[in-house]
């Protein structure tokens, strides 16, 4: 588990944010709250300091929340329902590092992007075999369920090993449950930087654009997002709001 450390600036702000589980229906708590529905393990885009969740998204949402005159309420899910549970109608944004892939724009609307990531191979440290994506053909390849990183392995007829989460997928490899991990770059920069036991090769296996997603048709939602996030491109503030959480992520994983 990940243990508490204590924020500033951006994150002091987050930190007000009601941490609720995804059991909770959506948007009948009240007219005015906002649910954004996240998946918690994936720094340093969002993760779990206490029994709050907070980060990149959460600031962001935070924000959208704010230009509608409401109260931001996450809830965490497995990455594999966010974007399911937010077409049902338990939440009114999703943000958890999402891809924008045409197959999800058939079940959502994204905003303009925030931030441009990709996917990145994750070997154990002494591993002199696995040099690029050429090699992964019939290794055992670790991935978040649900992800980018999932489907890229599915487009290239390999059936992957499936986890929760980037970390886990890290923790089969050094176990020896898989031969490599193939995960979003930010995230696996976080797990790298304090793990002396693997290494991140260089280059990325495909370039990806990072937005917040809407129920479809949802105009009122998607032009506050979309307000919000050019306003903090243009200030250059979504540079330091990544910044910043990239510190406090690095922090954190010194701390487990």
């Amino acid at each position: 588990m990940m243990k508490s450390i204590t924020f500033c600036a951006f994150a002091a702000a987050a930190c007000l944010l009601v941490f609720s589980g995804c059991g909770r229906s959506s948007g009948e708590g009240g007219d005015n709250e906002f649910v954004m529905i996240t998946e918690a393990s994936f720094p340093p885009y969002e993760f779990i300091s206490g029994d709050k969740i907070i980060v990149i998204d959460v600031e962001i949402c935070r924000r959208i929340a704010a230009e509608l005159g409401k109260e931001l309420v996450v809830q965490d899910a497995k990455f594999d329902s966010v974007i399911p549970s937010l077409v049902a109608g338990k939440a009114d944004i999703a943000a958890a590092g999402i891809t924008v892939t045409e197959d999800r724009k058939m079940s959502v609307d994204f905003s303009e992007s925030y931030v441009i990531s990709g996917i990145v191979i994750i070997v154990r440290k002494d591993d002199a075999e696995i040099k690029s994506g050429a090699d992964l053909i019939g290794k055992r390849v670790g991935v978040q369920a649900g992800t980018t990183s999932d489907t890229y392995m599915v487009e290239q007829k390999q059936e992957p090993d499936r986890f929760d989460s980037p970390a886990l997928a890290v923790a089969a490899l050094k176990a020896g449950k898989v031969d490599v991990v193939v995960a979003d770059v930010d995230p696996a920069r976080v797990i790298a930087s304090k793990d002396p036991d693997i290494r991140i090769l260089d280059g990325m296996l495909s370039s990806e654009e990072f937005a917040v997603a809407v129920r479809k048709g949802d105009k009122v939602t998607l032009d506050a997002a979309n307000k919000v996030i050019r306003e903090l491109k243009a200030s250059g503030e979504i540079d330091k709001i990544k910044a910043q959480y990239e510190a406090e992520a690095d922090k954190l994983k010194g701390n487990e």
